[in-house]
């Protein structure tokens, strides 16, 4: 019996990538939450499943912005 069925396999090169893109982005968008003490979107991260999207939104435009020295 295969660990998977045959007709998911072909997706095996397509969703690899993918899977490790979303753990690293949700770890960077986490680790950055988590720094900057925003609560919400590191719960929201933590809950909403999206593929990678809702950590991509956070780092884009939601993250907190560097002070300048």
């Amino acid at each position: 019996m295969p660990l998977f069925p045959p007709h998911l396999t072909r997706f095996l090169p397509i969703l690899a990538p993918l899977l490790i893109l979303e753990i690293i982005l949700k770890g960077i968008a986490l680790w950055k939450a988590a720094r900057h003490n925003q609560l919400y979107w590191f719960i929201a991260i933590v809950i909403i499943n999206s593929v990678g999207l809702l950590p991509l939104i956070y780092l884009a435009f939601f993250q907190a912005n560097r002070k300048s020295k």
